[in-house]
């Protein structure tokens, strides 16, 4: 494999990391049948020699493969292909990623509208300041603990407690689906210009530019989570180059 190649996201090229090369290639070794359904993956050990990968990018390749419904992983036994695809909808928690999408649109988008118009100046003050950390945040799993507090804090300055609960319920599965996004879509630096317009349009008062940008948010986690799922990377070649930031793969 190949890790200079390059995917697109809308016209931007984006260069793959070792973990989307990783993934790539278990994926696209099990949807041809290398791996058959029931048959188990050789050790993580035996992955990481074969591959020249480390322990926790090939541990992130394996939960995502198991998010995709291709695997599953038993406690003591090692990891099972229950599924050569194709990947329909991916599961994150307890949640489909497609019933997730179905609420989100339906509470979240509202939710903006109603926060333009109910904020107070300690909610601004507090979305300013979590959007500066984010905007620094470079580490992807502090960055997804603060993306769910992000939604949650919208959904507190609405000015009513079910909508924070409804989040709140869906809290876990948002930072699983916010960190698969981020690791296999490169989605950190887009979501956070997009939770910038969010903010700006709830300073502005303006409940048409929150509802707007809210759905464009949650369109964009749409189309990329349809670009991961739907366009594997196929490799008979193991992942043996380097990564744009310097990971040995």
């Amino acid at each position: 494999m190949n890790l200079s190649d390059s995917q697109t996201a809308g016209d931007v090229p984006r260069r793959i990391s070792a973990l989307e090369a990783v993934l790539g290639h278990l994926r696209g070794a099990i949807e041809r049948s290398e791996y058959e359904v029931g048959e188990k993956l050789p050790s993580e050990a035996e992955l990481c020699r074969r591959l020249e990968v480390s322990r926790p990018v090939l541990r992130e390749a394996l939960r995502a493969l198991q998010t995709m419904g291709l695997t599953v992983s038993r406690t003591g036994k090692g990891t099972f292909v229950v599924s050569n695809g194709p990947v329909e909808d991916p599961t994150f928690g307890d949640y489909s990623a497609s019933d997730l999408l179905e609420v989100r649109r339906h509470v979240e988008i509202p939710v903006a509208g109603y926060a333009a118009v109910r904020r107070t100046p300690e909610d601004l003050d507090h979305l300013a300041h979590l959007l500066e950390r984010m905007e620094r945040e470079t580490d992807t799993t502090a960055w997804v603990a603060m993306d769910t507090v992000f939604h949650l804090a919208v959904a507190q300055a609405a000015q009513n407690p079910v909508f924070r609960r409804v989040i709140e319920e869906i809290r876990d599965a948002l930072a699983r689906q916010s960190a698969f996004l981020n690791e296999l879509g490169g989605r950190r630096e887009q979501s956070n210009r997009e939770h910038r317009a969010l903010v700006d349009a709830l300073v502005d008062r303006s409940e048409q530019e929150a509802v707007a940008a809210m759905t464009h948010h949650l369109a964009r986690v749409e189309s990329t989570l349809t670009t991961i799922v739907r366009s594997p990377h196929h490799t008979d070649s193991r992942p043996n180059s380097r990564t744009e930031d310097g990971d040995q793969a």
